[in-house]
């Protein structure tokens, strides 16, 4: 059984979710071209953070934050490499699009990374209607930074 549900990004047993993540985003990207949020920030207010579960074991988890009050960011998307190839980040990432239509936002923009780590997450945004755009809120121009855009009305 496959769940996603609103967590807090404290809970004790999302370890190795954080620790994957972090070293997935420290493999090959300057450390000045790395955008993501820890735990804690992540337990802040204006920020959505789910967790998709299978028998109860975490499997993955997505967030998105609030830029304005019809723009959000999805934050810290990852799958644990043991269970990618069976659509879980196409579920995960739906779940985030439904979600941030259902709290109101009209676009839901999100950075990613440029290298070779990256490229199925870029493909998987595209597919899911992302376009390329301008740096949004808070980014600039950057090398290493692909930045996309889905209008969810």
């Amino acid at each position: 059984m496959t769940s996603i549900a609103l967590e807090s990004p404290l809970t004790p047993d999302l370890g190795l979710l954080f620790e994957r993540h972090t070293a997935d985003m420290h493999a090959d990207t300057p450390p000045e071209s790395i955008h993501m949020m820890d735990r804690g920030a992540l337990a802040s207010p204006g920020i959505w953070f789910f967790v998709m579960r299978e028998e109860g074991e975490p499997v993955a988890m997505g967030a998105f934050k609030r830029i304005s009050d019809d723009h959000a960011e999805i934050k810290s998307m990852h799958v644990l490499t043991e269970v990618r190839g069976r659509g879980l980040s196409r579920r995960m990432l739906e779940h985030l699009v439904d979600a941030a239509r259902a709290e109101g936002f009209l676009r839901l923009s999100l950075e990613t990374g440029v290298q070779p780590t990256f490229v199925a997450a870029r493909a998987l945004y595209a597919n899911a209607g992302f376009v390329d755009c301008p740096p949004f809120e808070g980014y600039s121009e950057d090398p290493n930074s692909v930045f996309m855009t889905k209008q969810l009305a």
